[in-house]
């Protein structure tokens, strides 16, 4: 029986990255033979144990061989006699592809050291076609380490899109691998391969259509809304962006390719078409709740909360009640947050200022520092108490939006 230490522990080793997670392949045993060692099983696809002291994941060496569509349609065989070669080749990546020894020496029948250096993804196999999460992967390691698809890699990807493998994806995966994805340093890049391989059309249509869509010529015409998008995801990245908030950033628009060019709105207080393109996508993928209703509420919102100084303030205080600013602060900080990213999310506004953004927590603390209970206790009728808390509430508002309006028709 043999141990080799296996995937994105070698491959992270070699990038002096940190390494999380250790997955270790067994080469010359049987599930009988594990057990009598001590470990413990828990694979059901696949014999997969744990280390009776470590309880890392030891996994027999098999191969695998695709039976139907879909990422379950396949059949695997772990025995004693499967090789590491064997079981390296039915990875996905070459980098991902590489073992060690229990002496550290490096077992790389794929090259895969190389593409490291190189900083390119490529297929260890034509088996790599046979799994379409594959694709997300690929994309996902782009945004991680900044590397380039191999130009086979990305035929073969466009073949597995025309072909119709993507359309046999299931929601968990795919939402599981875009969450993982908009968490890495350069998420625009996930993006960007999936949109080259014509992936984004099927996963993510939604978004492919802002491709081409332009943005309000009287505010920045250098960019479609697509890059755009790109540009307000990666800001939420570089600024350690939560998921939720990255999500909505690359969801905010959505509404834009539903709107025809000339008739997007010159006015910055009209909104455009609706917030379906996210509800679908939200459904599609059964995005977790909070992102989802992050989402909804930015791509709602987000043109009204950037034009505040336009606003009458009793449009704000049903603004700061319609996205529950009030019950859910940080929530509210949240929308803001990503409101901050679209403005800066576009070429040369990297450090436009965004005074909108502390003038509407200015109004939200004005509106949460009334004492709800205690008008409540003056009011004999019980069905006028919510006014006149709402009353007392635009009292506090109305003298902190006049000045601010006032502010900004005169430029400071």
């Amino acid at each position: 029986m043999q141990i080799y230490l296996v995937g994105g522990a070698v491959r992270d080793k070699y990038l002096q990255r940190p390494v999380v997670d250790r997955d270790w392949v067994v080469v010359g045993a049987d599930a009988k033979k594990m057990l009598e060692a001590g470990y413990q099983p828990v694979g059901k696809d696949f014999p997969v144990f744990l280390h009776p002291q470590t309880h890392e994941e030891y996994a027999l060496a098999r191969t695998e061989r695709k039976v139907s569509a879909g990422y379950n349609g396949f059949t695997f065989h772990a025995a004693a006699d499967v090789t590491l070669e064997q079981d390296l080749q039915r990875r996905d990546l070459t980098i991902n592809a590489m073992a060690e020894d229990a002496s550290g020496n490096l077992i790389d029948p794929y090259n895969g050291l190389a593409d490291l250096r190189c900083g390119i993804l490529r297929h260890v196999s034509p088996a790599f076609a046979e799994d379409p999460v594959r694709i997300l992967r690929i994309a996902r390691f782009a945004a991680r380490y900044g590397f380039k698809v191999a130009d086979e890699t990305m035929a073969l990807m466009c073949q597995m899109v025309n072909n119709g493998e993507v359309n046999a994806l299931v929601a968990e995966r795919v939402w599981q691998e875009l969450a993982k994805g908009l968490m890495e340093k350069n998420p625009r890049l996930m993006i960007d391969v999936l949109r080259a391989c014509g992936a984004l059309k099927v996963i993510l249509p939604e978004v492919d259509a802002l491709f081409g869509v332009p943005q309000r010529a009287d505010f920045h015409p250098e960019i479609d809304t697509g890059e755009h998008t790109l540009l307000c995801l990666q800001y939420a990245a570089e600024n350690d962006y939560s998921l939720e908030e990255r999500y909505a950033a690359l969801t905010h628009d959505l509404g834009k390719a539903l709107t025809p060019a000339n008739k997007l709105p010159r006015h910055p207080g009209h909104d455009y078409a609706g917030i379906e393109p996210v509800e679908a996508v939200n459904r599609r993928w059964q995005v977790p709740k909070a992102c989802a209703q992050l989402a909804l509420l930015v791509c709602e919102y987000h043109i009204r909360l950037h034009s505040v100084s336009q606003l009458k303030p009793k449009t704000t205080l049903d603004i700061l009640k319609k996205t529950d600013a009030l019950r859910r602060p940080d929530r509210f900080r949240q929308i803001l947050r990503v409101c901050l990213a679209d403005i800066r999310g576009r070429l040369r506004f990297e450090h436009q200022p965004y005074p909108q953004q502390q003038h509407w927590l200015n109004l939200q603390s004005a509106a949460m520092a009334i004492d709800a209970a205690s008008i409540a206790r003056t009011v004999a009728e019980p069905q006028q108490i919510a006014q006149a808390i709402d009353q007392a509430r635009l009292n506090q508002i109305r003298p902190i939006q006049n000045a601010y309006c006032q502010s900004q028709l005169h430029g400071y």
